[in-house]
């Protein structure tokens, strides 16, 4: 088997992770949603926040360092930093918004280390924001990898 051979198995074994995580943090986005609307919040509640979170992190963690940092070594492209990744995937069409994605990233990076239970409640109405533009992107991607026909049919050999 050849090397992008390889990486297209590898995108592919992503993706399936990354749409169960999709799905997940969907079901999350929903349950929080109606959660924000109380004055006040159940030890419950709260657990549905820090879950939300979670399956924030993990959603953009999977797409990100996974999904893109995959496609983009199947389009030859040399390593860069993330930044630069970003801006030259947008050109390409790769990524919905370089300026959303970094967004993205940094609410992921404060999540990491919020140590202070009660200050999740705060983030979870930027974290259900930014969900839409995560999902967007991600379609994004999945449309520039179906372009480009890297995904087998159902039953065929990569």
């Amino acid at each position: 088997m050849n090397n992008d051979k390889l990486k297209k198995q590898l995108l592919a074994e992503e993706l399936v992770l990354l749409e169960k995580s999709v799905t997940t943090l969907q079901l999350s986005v929903d349950k929080c949603r109606k959660i924000l609307q109380k004055k006040e919040y159940t030890f419950e509640d709260m657990e549905s926040f820090d879950s939300l979170t979670s399956k924030f992190g993990r959603t953009s963690d999977l797409y990100t360092q996974k999904v893109i940092r995959t496609i983009w070594m199947l389009l030859h492209e040399p390593f860069v930093p993330f930044i630069d990744l970003l801006n030259k995937a947008e050109k390409i069409r790769l990524v919905y918004s370089a300026d959303k994605l970094l967004e993205i990233r940094d609410l992921r990076n404060q999540i990491a280390h919020e140590y202070i239970p009660e200050a999740v409640p705060g983030l979870v109405p930027e974290v259900i924001e930014l969900t839409t533009f995560l999902f967007k992107s991600i379609e994004v991607s999945k449309q520039f990898i179906e372009n480009r026909n890297w995904l087998p049919l159902a039953g065929a050999d990569l």
